[in-house]
């Protein structure tokens, strides 16, 4: 199977440190700090919830793993929320995108063109190297604790 990279933003359980890190996110090509604009939950489960504005979405995520690929290679323009809020996490950059995708997508419970608790999302992300597109999985209606800081866990 040919090698595919995709950028995903993680801010939670699958953070460096985390409990879902080891499992999901080893092999990864590279990963550094970064942020996005959006709005930070902790949920009463013991994992976080991360909504990111509708403009800034700039696609939902597919089962056609190849076809999202491609769309991370679109032009990246800086976010649009007028969303005061920052949200800190860690940018991964993976070369196995058929394989990691579809797992990725089973942990957090996302099913496209289901009803689904998250949603994988592409957005713009701000990491050292500047502003680029990366997959998220973000929640439109989350009933947990805003974080105003950005930051989980607390």
């Amino acid at each position: 199977m040919s090698k595919h990279r995709i950028d995903v933003f993680v801010y939670g359980t699958l953070k460096r440190g985390e409990r879902n890190h080891d499992r999901f996110c080893s092999g990864a090509l590279r990963v550094s700090d970064a942020t996005i604009r959006g709005r930070l939950y902790d949920l009463p489960f013991g994992f976080p919830a991360l909504v990111v504005p509708a403009e800034n979405i700039l696609a939902i995520g597919t089962t056609d793993y190849l076809a999202d690929t491609e769309k991370q290679r679109a032009t990246v323009s800086e976010a649009k929320s007028s969303d005061p809020d920052t949200v800190y996490g860690e940018l991964f950059t993976f070369d196995d995108a058929l394989d990691r995708l579809p797992t990725l997508d089973g942990l957090e419970g996302f099913r496209p063109g289901e009803s689904n608790l998250y949603r994988r999302v592409l957005i713009p992300v701000h990491a050292d190297s500047g502003t680029q597109l990366a997959w998220a999985y973000a929640m439109e209606k989350p009933s947990g604790e805003h974080l105003p800081d950005g930051r989980w866990p607390r």
